[in-house]
């Protein structure tokens, strides 16, 4: 799970699927009482779940002071902003206190369908969720029967954006290109790398202060129930995409009697074993396979693109591309590392298949503009370097926090030669994402291991081809959560796929959040529809000017 540039274009209007089993009623969600949350306390430090009872008590008789939203939080009209104040550190609940930034739109139906808040987080670690609220006023239809029930809530988790933010860099220097060609040819690129790994995790250490041992996972999930008892919610409603789905996993591991609705989508494997030294490992060898659909759906299309009749022709093609801004970066700023920042958005998400295509056949046809425009740093655009290089930096001080990682070289250069072997599109540039985890100089905690029943059954929704977070991780997900549901997108691979059009997920989703019906037994849909060719290659070179992935992503 590395984040990183990538281009997204708009959603399609995708569909698929049809509903295969009939549903059932669920009994409604019981209190979280004593015993729960001894057990809880006994697991994972009685001074924090002590703190987090303090912090939501209090938050609970502050509530929240909605008001209208900063003009340059970008938000649109009718969305509110406010404020959750939560302890920087939970064993210490009277000590330094810190500001995370929340924000909603009501519910659009009556005083009797409201069910409460319905709280968001898009991934990372490093996303903000603050845009989620934009559905209801811009009348995202997917979500509209959601809408009439639940107030649409976002948050900046803490670290991010607003929310006392950290910083492990200069923002304007981060984001300068060419970087490095992230395929080493030789020991001393490699020794390079690392030395930059290890300047980039003290820089860490240096800019972000004391928040910065506290970024963790179970500190995030803490400040998830701060938020719910701020919203004067007695339970949680929740819907998590890739790393939130993790931080939904923790919630439910730390709060198990507090939830009442939560949906995963795209979920992070949550094996201790797995988090994060080899989740890494395994996402290097899913985006691969999705490289290889996304070359075949270019192939079947080069009547549109150009750019190749078979696979081989399009690998071919992409070799010489690399090779190319190897030996000379194009317009001055595009290397291999920038060229797979965006091109890694074609495997990530379905709805930049045809914008990846369109400006690739444009640079291919002499027009060198789309490409250097999506995948190149804008250094005018100095707020949008700073979010980027914040993202990032939370990114890597929860995912060094939250797990153990190999502290010893050999095992990096040995897992990753050999994978690279197989899997190169993404393996060494994953890999010197997360080096600064090696050299990490705070203390690291074990993974949760997380295995509960909550109060009530969790709704996992997963790709069989996703490349982000790999299908077995919605699986694992599945048999760690007792009661919990799996809804398979069969021969599927984009990533948050809640997001796109599939009544046999839309109508699930629906269902369970308006009546907290699950299917009686897992269900496997048929995937959505596959992506159609641009209509023009202008309009989708427009579309897929580089942007920010707050997704627990490359």
């Amino acid at each position: 799970m590395t984040r990183r540039k990538a281009a997204i274009a708009a959603a399609g209007t995708l569909a698929a699927g049809a509903l295969t089993a009939g549903l059932i009623s669920v009994p409604s969600a019981f209190a979280d009482g004593n015993g729960t949350h001894a057990q809880t306390a006994k697991r994972h430090g009685s001074a924090e779940a002590r703190g987090v009872q303090l912090a939501a008590a209090r938050a609970a008789r502050a509530g929240i002071d909605w008001k209208d939203c900063p003009a340059d939080w970008g938000l649109q009209k009718g969305v509110e902003c406010g404020w959750v104040t939560v302890p920087l550190d939970y064993a210490k609940p009277h000590g330094k206190q810190i500001k995370i930034a929340v924000d909603r739109a009501r519910s659009t139906g009556s005083k009797e369908e409201r069910q409460g808040s319905l709280v968001y987080n898009p991934g990372g670690p490093g996303g903000s969720g603050l845009a989620f609220p934009n559905r209801i006023p811009a009348k995202n239809a997917l979500w509209a029967k959601a809408a009439t029930a639940y107030d649409f809530v976002g948050f900046d988790p803490r670290g991010v954006g607003h929310s006392a933010p950290i910083s492990c860099a200069d923002p304007q220097e981060w984001v300068k290109a060419p970087k490095l060609d992230p395929v080493p040819d030789s020991e001393a690129d490699k020794r390079t790398q690392r030395k930059l790994a290890k300047e980039y995790a003290d820089g860490c250490k240096e800019r972000s202060g004391a928040l910065l041992a506290q970024m963790t996972t179970p500190n995030t999930a803490r400040d998830l129930d701060v938020i719910r008892a701020a919203l004067g919610d007695k339970k949680l409603n929740y819907l998590g995409v890739s790393y939130g789905t993790y931080l939904g996993a923790v919630y439910a591991e730390l709060f198990p009697g507090h939830i009442r609705r939560m949906i995963t989508d795209s979920a992070v494997n949550p094996s201790p074993r797995k988090v994060w030294y080899e989740v890494n490992l395994d996402q290097d060898v899913a985006f691969q396979t999705r490289w290889e659909d996304w070359k075949q759906w270019v192939a079947k299309h080069d009547d549109v693109y150009g750019i190749g009749s078979t696979p081989e022709q399009i690998e071919a093609k992409w070799r010489e591309l690399r090779a190319t801004a190897k030996k000379t970066p194009i317009g001055g700023v595009v290397g291999p590392s920038e060229l797979l920042g965006f091109f890694q958005s074609a495997p990530y998400y379905d709805s930049a298949w045809a914008s990846v295509a369109a400006v690739w056949s444009a640079y291919l046809k002499g027009d060198e503009k789309p490409l250097i425009e999506a995948a190149g740093p804008d250094m005018s655009d100095v707020a949008g370097n700073k979010a980027s290089e914040n993202s990032n930096a939370v990114y890597t001080a929860v995912e060094c926090n939250d797990a153990q990682w190999p502290r010893d070289w050999k095992t990096w250069d040995r897992d990753n030669t050999r994978l690279h072997e197989k899997y190169p599109f993404l393996t060494w540039s994953n890999a010197w994402m997360n080096y600064p985890c090696a050299v990490w100089p705070l203390k690291q905690h074990k993974a949760l291991d997380i295995r509960t029943s909550t109060s009530h059954p969790v709704l996992i929704i997963q790709a069989t081809r996703d490349a982000a977070t790999p299908y077995p991780g919605g699986v694992e997900l599945h048999k760690r959560l007792k009661g919990s549901r799996l809804i398979t997108e069969k021969d599927a691979g984009s990533h948050g796929i809640t997001n796109l059009k599939n009544p046999c997920i839309n109508e699930r989703v629906d269902a369970y959040l308006l009546k907290g019906t699950v299917d009686a037994k897992d269900v496997t849909c048929t995937p959505h529809a596959e992506p159609k060719p641009a209509a023009s290659a202008a309009k989708a070179a427009a579309q897929a000017k580089a942007a920010d992935v707050p997704a627990l992503t490359p």
